[in-house]
């Protein structure tokens, strides 16, 4: 039986993706190669969020075909879209798919499925299931689908990891200024309510019980654009409504969102999460920068006091609630006062995690031809306070849970068993006869510096 491999870049949709293409692969007869085994097929899923992105997902498909002159290598994902000419790549054992929705029917045609789902000897030939022409070129002659975020089957199980992610939007059409994605993912669309159930439910069904319910822009569930103010009263509550919908779900223990921008959070989302008990108490909510005026040179559609409102809000509707953010450092044009401004927001707000990423300029992007560039050094300094400050805040912020209850979603077993609470902090617990995957109750002891101990309940540890 042939064998293939996914490398995996990027975001969660990308993971999502990837998984999708794991399960096609299976049905149509191949299975995962084991360490020890050189894949016959291995899928480059990229990512070109930067262009380190960029750059890791070219050495990806470069290592690939080291490692056997005869093997097939597809590549798919954000990069195969980006009109950077950073996919320099010219080997006819490369198949570029560049249109995702056809991306069903190349791996068909690669794999040589016959109408009984058999893998005809033709796949034996090594690369003479390519056509003559080098494939780089662009399309093979056949039928484009219609567009679907939904191209690929739906999920029965998410391989390999305790959180299921589930895509339920994908596409983009902001434009913030230092951004690809509207160029890589431009067409913003949504999954039927009832397919992402059924697949809610398959997921669970499997033995998630958690799941990360994901898009390119997720806020937009249901509406064909981000720019709320072309949004109808119809487009308008779609993704509080999925939420309770998924949380009805037997057997789903958990459901937390992934990133949001501020007008995300309504009073009808804000409304829902307290309502349901297993949708976490947890905002990832992209702040980016605590300066209004870099704030419009990034283009992002809200101003600080509006970002703070959000939290406020948050804050009383929720339990103490998880706030976690984005946040770029040494845009063009950021002056010492800007940045002091991001510091400050940031220990307003008492962020429970940030994500930092030091400013480098996207090829393609508004940003990349702005003037008033920031040093590299300066940027360097910048990203290594602002890393300080994370690590005090998110001890600040575990701090607050010791002697209280938790439950901890078990994804590690090594050394210690590790796992993440309802609101997405870290324990280490010491003790023995946990599974990965089991949610276990637990009481908070002790804080130290990466994370937190609990100790577990054994009276209502089931």
């Amino acid at each position: 039986m042939k064998t293939f491999s996914i490398n995996t870049l990027g975001c969660k949709v990308n993971q999502y993706e990837s998984q999708q293409i794991r399960q096609l692969l299976e049905e149509s007869g191949l299975k995962p190669a084991s360490r020890a085994q050189v894949a016959d097929i291995f899928v480059i899923n990229t990512c070109c969020i930067t262009k380190t992105a960029s750059a890791k997902s070219r050495r990806h498909i470069r290592k690939a075909l080291s490692k056997n002159p005869a093997l097939a290598v597809i590549v798919v994902g954000c990069l195969t879209a980006a009109d950077t000419d950073e996919l320099d790549i010219d080997d006819k054992k490369v198949l570029i798919v560049r249109k995702p929705e056809q991306l069903p029917d190349r791996i068909r045609h690669l794999t040589a499925i016959g109408p009984e789902g058999n893998i005809s000897s033709s796949f034996d030939k090594n690369i003479s299931f390519f056509p003559d022409s080098n494939p780089c070129s662009d399309e093979l002659d056949l039928p484009a689908s219609s567009h679907t975020v939904n191209y690929l089957p739906p999920l029965k199980a998410f391989e390999g990891h305790t959180r299921a992610f589930l895509k339920v939007q994908d596409g983009c059409d902001g434009y913030c200024s230092y951004c690809i994605i509207p160029k890589t993912r431009p067409l913003v669309h949504s999954r039927n309510s009832d397919e992402i159930i059924f697949e809610a439910k398959s997921l669970v069904k499997s033995g998630h019980c958690e799941i990360v319910v994901s898009g390119v822009f997720l806020g937009a569930y249901g509406a064909s654009t981000v720019h709320r103010r072309k949004w109808s009263n119809q487009n308008k509550g779609k993704l509080p409504q999925l939420l309770a919908q998924l949380a009805q779900i037997k057997g789903l223990r958990r459901i937390r969102l992934s990133s949001l921008e501020p007008a995300d959070v309504t009073d009808q989302l804000l409304d829902v999460m307290a309502k349901h008990h297993n949708i976490m108490p947890h905002l990832h909510l992209s702040l980016q920068s605590g300066s209004d005026s870099i704030l419009r040179r990034m283009c992002r559609r809200y101003e600080v006091n509006e970002f703070l409102k959000k939290v406020s809000h948050a804050r009383q509707a929720l339990e103490s609630p998880a706030i976690t953010t984005d946040l770029i450092v040494g845009f063009p044009g950021e002056t010492d006062e800007d940045f002091e401004q991001t510091v400050k927001i940031a220990r307003i707000v008492n962020f429970a995690k940030m994500h930092i990423f030091p400013f480098s300029p996207r090829k393609g992007t508004a940003a990349s031809k702005m003037k008033d560039k920031v040093d590299s050094r300066i940027i360097r300094r910048r990203a290594e306070e602002l890393g300080l400050l994370d690590r005090q805040l998110q001890s600040r912020f575990r701090e607050r849970f010791i002697g209280k209850k938790a439950h901890v979603l078990i994804e590690q077993t090594k050394t210690l068993f590790k796992g993440r609470t309802e609101r997405y902090f870290e324990v280490a617990i010491k003790d023995s006869g946990i599974e990965k995957g089991q949610i276990v109750p637990v009481v908070i002891t002790e804080n130290t510096e990466n994370h937190a101990i609990g100790q577990i309940i054994k009276s209502e540890f089931d």
